[in-house]
C-alpha cells in the first residue's frame, strides 16, 4: 500500500477450517473509507447484506484506523463492525482502553473472522502473526474470569485480552466484547456474533511501538495543534479542569435532567427526582478512587469507584452516564451503589449495560401496567430484582429467555409495542426527544438502531461547543445532524474518541490524517465528503437489508405523549418535520439513498 500510516496487514481467520490469511487494506477502500468504521463496514458489505447475523457468512471485523496507536490524543480506540443480530443493521461498536493500539503495534489493520469454528477457541495476536487456540476450558465463564485466566497464561506485560461472557455464548442478542479494562465495544450485539462463531476472546500482545507518520516533522505540528485545543481550559476536554475529565461522561446526568431531558421509568417521565444521587458529581465525593485512562489520553474521563459498605461492594471502571442513567432513572433506581455493582455484572456477564436497562425498564412497565403474570414481573426500583433478572437474561433462564432476544420481540409477544423504547430494535439511550430535539433525529436516522454517538447533537445543543444551538426547536437540525453525523464518520475511522470532536473539528483531523498517511492535499471538505461517503455507504447496506421507506421512525411515546417535567414542558419530538428537512440535505428519498448520490460519493 502507497499510503503511510497504515500497517498493510488484515488477518483474515477461517474459524470452519482454522486457516488465517494476510493482505493489506485495498488501496481505494482505505482512500475511500479510511479505516476503523468505514473499512470494516466495506469488509460488511463485501459479505452481503442478506446474510444471517448468526450464520457462518457474516464477517466480525476487529478495525483500527490510521491514527490508532499513534501519538495522536485519543488514538486508543478499536471498531467491531458486522451484521448486528439485534437490529438487522450494519453496526460498529467502539471500546476504548489499550486494546486498539495494542492490535496496531502488534503489526495489524485489522482482524476478519468468519465462518463458524467447531469448538470454542481464542485468537493469539502476536508479531504480525494470528494463531488459534483451544478455548474450551474458558468456555461457561465470565469476562473477568476469562482475562485472569488468559492473563496469567500470556503474562500481564503489554498485554490486552478482548472476551465475551455467558451473555455472548448464549447469544444474547445484545451481548458485548469487552477488554481487560471493562471498556465494552456495547452497542448492536457484536458479542452475540462473536459467540455463535464460538470465538471466546482475541488476546493482542504487543509492546508500545508508535507508528511513524510519512511526514514527521508535519505531524509534530498537527499533534501538537490538536493537543493545545483539547488542553484548552475553555473545553470541557481540559485535564483536571473541564468537567468532562473532573466528573466523567456522568456530569451529563444534572444538567439533562435540569432541562426536562432525562427519560425515566421507561420514559413515561423526562424528569427524576433521584438524579443528583446518580450524578458524577455526587460519584465522585463518595466513591471515586482513580482516574484511569486510555492510550494518548490526557482527559482521563473513566472514573474507577468502590463501595466499600452494603450489599453492592464492587470495585469497578467506571459509571458512566448512559448506564447510570439506564439501570438508574430509567428504572427508578436513585442508589448508585447499585447501578455501580450491576455495571461491572453487565461487564462481567458481557452484554450492553445501555440495553439490558431498557429491557428491565420495559419489563417494569409490562409490569405496572399488568401486561404480564405478577410472578413474572419486576417493580420500579427493585435493585435485588434487577440483579437477579440480569443473571438469568445472561443465562437465557425462564422469563430472562425471552428478554435475551432483545425489548421488540418481548415487547411484540405481550401484545404492547408501544412500550419498546427501541429505534430498528435497538434501545433509545440517555437523552430524552422530547427535551432534546436533534437527537431525537439522531435516533430515528443513525445507521445502526437507536444511538446517541451517530451524530451526537446535544454538543450543540447543551452549549458543549461553539456551534450552540437551541434543544427545543426542530428548524435547523436535519443540517445539523448531517454536519455531525458525517464528522463522526470520519473520526471514528481514524479512529480517535469521540470527546475528541468537543475540542477538535474538521481542520485537525484533516490535518493529521493528511501528514500521517502522507497525501499532498487533504482539508475539512475532504473529511465531510468521506465521512459522507461512509455513512451513504451504511444507509445503502441497510436499504438493501430491507430498511427502507418509513424505517427512520420513533417510539410513539416521543411524538405523542408531551414532556411532563420543568424545561420541556408539553413538548413532543416533531420527527417528521425535521426528517423533511433532513432528506433533503442528504439527497435521500425518504430514507433511500439514490443512485445519483450513490454515484456522486463514487460508492457504485
Amino acid at each position: 500500500m502507497a499510503l503511510g500510516g497504515y500497517a498493510g496487514r488484515v488477518g483474515t481467520v477461517d474459524l470452519t477450517s482454522g486457516t488465517v490469511s494476510y493482505a493489506p487494506i485495498p488501496e481505494e477502500w482505505a482512500r475511500k473509507y479510511i479505516g476503523a468504521r468505514g473499512v470494516g463496514v466495506r469488509y460488511v458489505f463485501e459479505a452481503g447484506p442478506r446474510v444471517d447475523p448468526l450464520g457462518p457468512d457474516n464477517v466480525l471485523c476487529f478495525m483500527n484506523g490510521p491514527l490508532t496507536g499513534t501519538e495522536a490524543s485519543m488514538s486508543g480506540r478499536l471498531a467491531i463492525v458486522t451484521k448486528s443480530p439485534l437490529t438487522g443493521t450494519v453496526t460498529d461498536s467502539h471500546q476504548g482502553g489499550w486494546s486498539a493500539a495494542r492490535l496496531r503495534w502488534a503489526g495489524f489493520d485489522g482482524l476478519v473472522f468468519k465462518g463458524i469454528s467447531p469448538k470454542p477457541v481464542y485468537a493469539y495476536v502476536h508479531d504480525g502473526q494470528v494463531e488459534l487456540r483451544d478455548a474450551s476450558d474458558l468456555w461457561g465463564k465470565g469476562v473477568h474470569e476469562t482475562r485472569d485466566i488468559l492473563r496469567e497464561r500470556h503474562g500481564t506485560d503489554d498485554l490486552s485480552v478482548i472476551a465475551i461472557g455467558q451473555a455472548g455464548e448464549n447469544t444474547v442478542r445484545f451481548a458485548s466484547w469487552i477488554n481487560e479494562n471493562d471498556r465494552a465495544s456495547g452497542r448492536g450485539g457484536t458479542g452475540c456474533v462473536g459467540g455463535a462463531k464460538k470465538l471466546k476472546a482475541v488476546v493482542i500482545k504487543a509492546a508500545r511501538n508508535y507508528p511513524r507518520a510519512a511526514d514527521r516533522d508535519a505531524w509534530r505540528t498537527a499533534h501538537s495543534n490538536a493537543l493545545k485545543k483539547i488542553m484548552d481550559e475553555a473545553n470541557i476536554t481540559s485535564p483536571r479542569k473541564g468537567g468532562l475529565s473532573v466528573y466523567g461522561t456522568n456530569v451529563l446526568m444534572n444538567v439533562t435532567n435540569t432541562i426536562g431531558a432525562l427519560g425515566a421509568r421507561n420514559s413515561q417521565e423526562t424528569h427524576f427526582d433521584g438524579a443528583e444521587k446518580l450524578s458524577g458529581e455526587y460519584v465522585k465525593e463518595h466513591y471515586l478512587i482513580d482516574d484511569p485512562t486510555c492510550h494518548a489520553c490526557p482527559v482521563a474521563c473513566k472514573k474507577e469507584v468502590e463501595i466499600k459498605e452494603g450489599p453492592y461492594r464492587v470495585k469497578m471502571e467506571s459509571v458512566e452516564y448512559e448506564p447510570a442513567w439506564s439501570l438508574g432513572a430509567n428504572c427508578g433506581n436513585d442508589d448508585v451503589a447499585s447501578v455501580a455493582f450491576m455495571i461491572d455484572r453487565a461487564n462481567d456477564w458481557g452484554y450492553d449495560a445501555i440495553e439490558i436497562g431498557q429491557v428491565l425498564s420495559c419489563l417494569m412497565e409490562a409490569t405496572q401496567r399488568e401486561y404480564i403474570p405478577a410472578g413474572e414481573g419486576l417493580a420500579w426500583g427493585d435493585r435485588d430484582g434487577m440483579i437477579e433478572v440480569m443473571r438469568k437474561v445472561a443465562f437465557r433462564e425462564g422469563i430472562g429467555n425471552r428478554l435475551a432476544d432483545g425489548i421488540e420481540p418481548f415487547a411484540r409477544s405481550i401484545g404492547h409495542l408501544e412500550i419498546a423504547m427501541t429505534v430498528k430494535g435497538q434501545a433509545t439511550p440517555a437523552y430524552d426527544p422530547r427535551g432534546l430535539k436533534g437527537m431525537g433525529l439522531g435516533y430515528a436516522t443513525s445507521n445502526r438502531g437507536a444511538c446517541h454517538l451517530r451524530g451526537y447533537s446535544p454538543a450543540s445543543e447543551l452549549g458543549v461547543i461553539g456551534l450552540k444551538t437551541d434543544p427545543l426547536a426542530w428548524q435547523g437540525k436535519g443540517e445539523l445532524l448531517k454536519l455531525l453525523q458525517d464528522i463522526h464518520a470520519f473520526s471514528d475511522s481514524l479512529d480517535l474518541c469521540k470527546f475528541s470532536a468537543f475540542a477538535e473539528g474538521p481542520e485537525e483531523y484533516a490535518e493529521q490524517y493528511r501528514v500521517m498517511v502522507g497525501i499532498d492535499s487533504f482539508g475539512p471538505d475532504d473529511v465531510l465528503k468521506a465521512g459522507e461517503r461512509i455513512y451513504n455507504l451504511e444507509r445503502y447496506y441497510n436499504n438493501l437489508a430491507g430498511f427502507r421507506e418509513g424505517s427512520d421512525t420513533l417510539p410513539r411515546r416521543f411524538l405523542e405523549e408531551p414532556s411532563n417535567s420543568k424545561g420541556s414542558q408539553g413538548q413532543v419530538c416533531e420527527l417528521d418535520r425535521m426528517l423533511d428537512e433532513y432528506y433533503r440535505v442528504r439527497g435521500w428519498k425518504d430514507g433511500v439513498v439514490t443512485e445519483e448520490k450513490l454515484r456522486e460519493l463514487e460508492i457504485v
